[in-house]
Parts: C-alpha cells; structure tokens; sequence
C-alpha cells in the first residue's frame, strides 16, 4: 500500500536550507514508492490560535477561516510527516510553531487519528553545533509533540548551514536527509 507524506517547510526562504533538505527527504521517499505532497508554511495564511475553543464543541472542527483548514485534513490522511525547519532564536521557525499551534484544533476528533503516524524532522542552523545553535531546544519540542500525541520520530536530519545552499555542500548531510524519505516512503505492510 502507498504512503502519503506530507512535508511541512517552515523556512521563510522557498530555497533555504532546511527546505533543500526536506526536498531531498522527498526524493527519497518518492523512489521509495510514496504519494508527496510538500507545503511551504511561509507562503500561506495561518493565523494563531486565538483560544477560543470552539474546536472543543465543534467536534474538533477549528472556526478560523484561513489556510490551516486545508492542512487538516492533509494532516490526518499523511503516514508520515516531515517538519523541516530553520533553527530561529534557539527553537522551530514561527511558520511552522505557528502551524503546529494549530494542530490544538485536532483535539477533541483528531488527536487520536494522529498516533502512529511516523515523523522525519529536519533542522538547520548557523551556528557550530545543534547544543550552541539551540537546535537542541527543537528536538526536544518535537520529541513532547510526538510523545503527547503517540507519533512515532524515524530520524532527525540536522546540520550547520548558514548561507543559501550551504546544505548542498555537504553530500553526508544531503544523503542522510535522502535516507530517512526513502525509511519513510517505504510501503506500508497489508494487513
């Protein structure tokens, strides 16, 4: 049976580093057999969560009218999903935080169609190192998403980039980020 991923890019630049990556996670996990589908974060209108809870007597349905309500149902039909991001200030890029906010939409119907899914994370930094750079910081963001909500992290794909394209300098970094699309684009076993 085919896998759905879904790649969510949160880096301002639609050629940053961390969405080189993730393309490269998408390449593998198209030659691994996998539907994909890749949105870039920055390009769409998500607005915060304004704590209404509304999504709480709605059956789980969120009432902002932007585009977050076309990635819910991507979220919840994905296998797997990619969170790619820029470290910023020591964690996850707004774009994606802001997103990810949004999953509290999911609660009280979706939440529970989240577990099982499968995760790839992709982050880049400037800084030397994932500990200095505040990558660290992220992993353990992603790591409490994907605990609270029953996902399961196939890998993290992290490195230094800071200039535009630094990643593609970097074959190690490049094929890793290709390796983990092609474990997550691996056909799911018939039951």
């Amino acid at each position: 049976m085919t896998k759905r991923l879904l790649i969510l890019k949160g880096s301002p630049r639609e050629k940053g580093n961390s969405a080189i990556l993730a393309d490269r996670v998408a390449a593998g996990a198209q030659e691994a057999g996998a539907d994909i589908e890749s949105i870039n974060l920055h390009t769409l209108d998500i607005r915060p969560c304004d704590a209404c809870d509304a999504c709480q007597e709605n059956g789980g349905v969120c009432i902002i009218g932007d585009d977050m309500q076309t990635i819910y149902p991507k979220l919840l039909q994905a296998d797997s999903i990619i969170l790619a991001s820029p470290v910023y200030w020591f964690t996850i890029s707004a774009q994606l935080k802001l997103c990810i906010d949004r999953w509290y939409g999911l609660q009280s119907s979706g939440w529970k169609k989240m577990a099982g899914k499968q995760v790839g994370v992709v982050l880049t930094y400037g800084d030397t190192n994932l500990y200095t750079s505040g990558g660290i910081n992220a992993i353990h963001t992603f790591e409490s998403i994907c605990r609270f909500l029953r996902m399961e992290i196939v890998g993290i794909v992290h490195g230094t980039a800071g200039d535009i394209g630094d990643v593609e300098k970097k074959p190690e970094l490049m094929q890793r980020a290709y390796q983990l699309g092609k474990r997550l684009g691996a056909h799911k076993e018939t039951e």
